[in-house]
């Protein structure tokens, strides 16, 4: 007898604990050894995703449960990484919607099910952290009914089981009354409600390709689930690509799930989830399927890009000192390599041979792909994200962000003044009644740049804010760009404490005393509107005179440390972020200030 499978996702907002939950079912159903040392939030693999305690990439896990085998999909919390969320939901048969008890259920969430709920996917509901000193389970839970119903969920889904838990502790209850013990509720409501995988093993082999991976010792690694049919290793299929083509080959290694390891195995069971080695030039959307009747699934279809950055070669007085990879080559044959197996990634050759242009879903998955880049050794400059628009029937296309803004009551007037320049419209507001409002506006992509960090500055670091794409609207006009100059090195040196006291009053610096800085680097942001090139170089002249103050230790004030997607975000037209395995720094397209040209110039 061939052992149930359940294909479930988790769906949850950055940061409510759907990481950690896994932890413990993976610990709790005897996944692990007793002796096995395991990290903490073990799905997270990569060390960018460790970091910053989000989740990336989707990836899979497997853990038996009385003699059936539960297949876990763990999906991204952004709406920049929906290109993972998509293929995610089509390995699985239900969805484990995941909410934080204080809370409630927020933007990302509402992203992610609307796509589960469209794809008829049955959910349970599991409220976390319920013993928060905040936590308000009731009202999430009716929270969660009107987000389900504005959704348009149909009656079966509308009919969904609700578990209450601390995934920390490992405990879930069925009734807020009676505490948790563990999580043996979770799994026998995950095997009562989710529907178990069907298909009929006898018939035409469709597997269809939802994920990749690599691998040094077998090369491309396709993760795919099994929707009818048996396949053997060593088996001749062919591959139906995404242009329609026809491809003959071999299987050579096949895998299965269990725990995070992957375990050979001779063959595929109905409804499985399986890693398929050693095809060469497979790619996401496609089917496996058999070589006398192919029968190809539908492919899988993928949002389209909204922003776009230049990625260009480091051309600065200081390329090549921190980076390994310097060269064009280089860096195309990364973005190639990263096209692989990143489907909502798409990468177009400008005019020059030196820079291309990424196209992805939003500046936090972009800055991203930066930052893994430069841990890897390579070094480029990025320019200002740019909105990617199209042409409908004449008209210019632009899109447009759903925006959820969490507030103290004390700012809700300065949001409120921030977004009317940037063509931001309020459909909603609403106030818990504990001291914070939550707002919800309709904004231009366009006008969410360089949004967030000025957010932060103005509401003292307290607001939260998320957003969603939300189709395309008429193109807007002119929206206002950084209202402030910059401060620019005008020759190339060490800067020293005595330089940079003189320009503290002229604006916010972005770098202290001892850094080695080059002409037309940017140093920091001018209180003023016009650009301002200073010597930042200067040394105090020694002389013998002496003053009564001369001698009193000087005393900088803490300057802005810009992180990548700041320096991203604050960056004009005519600036790049130059990005180095070790450095960050700003500076001017063009470097030499009498080819700079005068603001005033650019106005006529």
């Amino acid at each position: 007898m061939t052992q149930t499978i359940r294909n479930i996702a988790i769906i949850a907002h950055v940061d409510h604990g759907k990481t950690t939950l896994v932890d413990a079912m993976l610990r709790q159903s005897g996944t692990f050894r007793a002796n096995e040392q395991v990290a903490d939030r073990v799905m997270d693999s990569n060390e960018l995703e460790r970091e910053r305690g989000i989740t990336i990439l989707a990836k899979n896990t497997a853990i038996v449960f009385e003699g059936g085998k539960i297949n876990i999909v763990d999906t991204p919390g952004h709406a920049d990484f929906g290109g993972e969320v998509e293929r995610a939901l089509k390995m699985v048969d239900g969805v484990m919607l995941l909410v934080d008890a204080a809370e409630g259920p927020l933007p990302q969430t509402r992203y992610v099910l609307a796509k589960a709920l469209e794809a008829k996917l049955l959910p349970i509901v599991v409220i976390n952290k319920i013993d928060r000193p905040d936590a308000r389970p009731q009202e999430v839970l009716n929270e969660i009914y009107d987000l389900f119903i504005d959704l348009d969920a149909d009656e079966s889904q509308l009919d969904f089981p609700v578990l209450y838990a601390v995934a920390k502790n490992g405990t879930a209850t069925l009734d807020l009354a009676t505490p948790g013990v563990n999580l043996q509720p979770l799994f026998e409501t995950i095997v009562s409600t989710i529907p178990p995988a069907t298909g009929n093993a006898e018939g035409t082999l469709q597997i269809l390709v939802t994920n990749l991976d690599y691998s040094e010792y077998f090369g491309r690694i396709a993760i795919c689930r099994v929707f009818q049919g048996t396949l053997h290793a060593g088996d001749d299929v062919t591959i139906s690509k995404r242009d329609g083509s026809l491809m003959k080959t071999r299987i050579t290694k096949l895998f299965t799930f269990s725990g995070l390891k992957r375990t050979e195995t001779e063959e595929t069971t109905m409804g499985d989830i399986v890693a398929v080695a050693g095809v060469e030039g497979i790619t996401i959307g496609e089917t496996i399927t058999s070589v006398d009747n192919p029968a190809p699934l539908p492919l899988i279809v993928i949002d389209e890009p909204t922003i776009a950055i230049q990625f260009s070669v480091n051309n600065s007085p200081f390329a090549g000192r921190e980076g390994n990879y310097v060269t064009s080559r280089n860096l195309r044959e990364r973005l190639e390599k990263e096209l692989l197996t990143n489907v909502s990634i798409r990468v177009e050759d400008t005019g020059s041979p030196d820079s291309f242009k990424v196209l992805g879903r939003g500046e936090l998955q972009l800055a991203i792909l930066i930052e893994m880049m430069r841990r890897e050794g390579f070094e480029l400059m990025a320019g200002r994200p740019e909105i990617v628009t199209k042409m409908v029937d004449g008209t210019r296309m632009e899109p447009v962000e759903h925006l959820t803004i969490d507030v103290p009551e004390a700012y809700t007037g300065v949001v409120i003044e921030k977004l009317g320049p940037r063509k931001g419209e309020m459909n909603k507001m609403h106030n818990h009644g504990s001291g914070r409002v939550r707002m919800e506006f309709r904004v231009p992509s366009r006008g969410l740049i360089g949004l967030r960090s000025e957010m932060l500055t103005e509401t003292r670091g307290t607001i939260v804010m998320n957003a969603l794409f939300d189709g395309y609207i008429p193109y807007q006009g002119e929206i206002p760009q950084r209202p402030t100059g910059a401060l620019i090195a005008d020759r190339q040196g060490i800067t020293t404490t005595y330089s940079l006291n003189g320009l503290q009053e002229r604006g916010i610096l972005f770098l202290g005393a001892g850094v080695e800085v080059y002409e037309g680097m940017v140093i920091g942001e001018h209180s003023r509107d016009n650009d301002l090139d200073v010597n930042v170089v200067r040394e105090k002249k020694m002389t013998n005179m002496r003053a009564s103050s001369a001698d009193e230790a000087i005393r900088l004030v803490p300057y802005r440390n810009l992180n990548l997607e700041q320096a991203i975000e604050f960056i004009a037209e005519d600036e790049v972020v130059e990005v180095t395995p070790k450095s960050l720094r700003l500076r001017k397209r063009i470097l030499q200030q009498n080819r700079r040209p005068k603001r005033w110039e650019k106005n006529q």
